[in-house]
């Protein structure tokens, strides 16, 4: 088969698998999570049967304790999280008020310090951020309220999802050994280094940025509850989920903060100061020691590809494209990059001479 047609049935093979999964995004959620999870606890799982456990009660103890934590979790979490999220979303628009209230106040001062022109240009600049973030508050409210799970998906999500992990865990090595007696024989070797290096990538993915969500969620939500922040358990567990895409969980979460502490606090600057620097600890754990510990060079994705494959995935997929989306363009960035060196090893980019001729350009 010429390298013409395997290029032609590869891009097919993606076309078609994409038309199915938007066909079918409105069913995938608990099959999406069901393997994400699967993938997650394999580990634990093998290393269970290394104690000599069969596969199946490795599976089943592994998937029992994970949903009885998860469960604790939700009692315990949800009920006081939804409150204070209801309460920051209601509150917000006073507290825009509040803070445009507390520039005026300041604005003597910001007038002599920075003359009438630059202080009006900040005041109207701190107006129009303030309007903007109600606003784009309001609206993700909206589409999560309007696309939230009914009653009845949400017993079917929870239902399913764990069955799905459960199966896909029992036979997640004959699942293996399956795919790899259907791959080419010429190419075995080939593909099979692109699979762990797509597998490094995953790991650094849904293991290692996993990881890190939960330790910024716990960090924030717990550091800004002890300075006694209004809604500080809300706001560090947003900022913590959401760090995953690049700034938006640290933008969002100390704007928020920020804003929250002028108003609360007022003239206690260290209180404010204290809120200021549970950020910048956070970031500087997150990026000294976070990453280069649970993640490391694993994922090796532009956040630039990363923020647009989140746009674009969320917008053709809805909720499942943003579940998928990470995962997928690390993926991608693995092929990307196997394309590019399979490219540079071709005679159309050394030429006929090998790249030892020709004339510079």
């Amino acid at each position: 088969m010429t390298l013409r047609n395997q290029v032609l049935i590869w891009i097919a093979f993606l076309v078609a698998l994409s038309l199915l999964v938007w066909l079918f995004r409105g069913i995938l959620l608990p099959f999406v999570v069901g393997a994400a999870l699967a993938y997650l606890l394999n580990p634990l799982v093998n290393q269970m049967q290394r104690w000599h456990f069969s596969r199946g009660w490795a599976t089943a103890v592994v998937l029992l304790t994970v949903i009885t934590v998860v469960l604790g979790l939700f009692f315990m979490l949800v009920p006081l999280v939804g409150q204070q999220v209801v309460g920051l979303v209601q509150r917000l628009p006073g507290y825009a008020a509040d803070l445009q209230a507390l520039a005026r106040r300041w604005a003597p001062e910001l007038n002599q310090w920075l003359g009438p022109e630059r202080a009006a240009q900040v005041e109207a600049t701190v107006t129009d951020l303030l309007g903007r973030m109600v606003g784009i508050v309001a609206v993700v409210s909206g589409e999560i309220v309007s696309s939230g799970m009914t009653v009845l998906s949400a017993i079917g999500f929870a239902i399913f999802t764990p069955v799905v992990a459960f199966y896909l865990l029992l036979d997640w090595e004959g699942m293996v050994r399956g795919l790899q007696g259907l791959l080419p024989r010429d190419h075995r070797s080939e593909i099979n280094d692109i699979l762990g290096d797509i597998n490094s990538s995953m790991a650094g993915v849904i293991r290692g940025q996993g990881g890190v969500v939960l330790i910024d969620m716990a960090y924030y939500a717990t550091a800004l509850s002890l300075v006694g922040l209004n809604f500080g358990l809300a706001i560090g567990l947003i900022a913590g989920f959401l760090s995953f895409v690049p700034f938006l969980g640290f933008t969002l979460g100390f704007g928020l903060s920020m804003g929250i502490a002028f108003v609360q606090f007022g003239d206690n600057w260290v209180l404010i100061a204290v809120v200021f620097a549970i950020y910048m600890i956070g970031q500087f754990i997150e990026g000294n020691v976070l990453y280069p510990k649970l993640v490391g060079s694993s994922i090796n994705i532009n956040p630039v590809w990363l923020m647009f494959a989140l746009l674009a995935f969320g917008a053709l997929f809805g909720f499942v494209g943003l579940l998928l989306a990470v995962p997928l363009a690390a993926i991608g960035a693995v092929l990307i990059r196997f394309g590019v060196a399979k490219y540079k090893a071709s005679t159309l980019y050394l030429g006929h001479n090998g790249g030892s001729g020709g004339d510079p350009v």
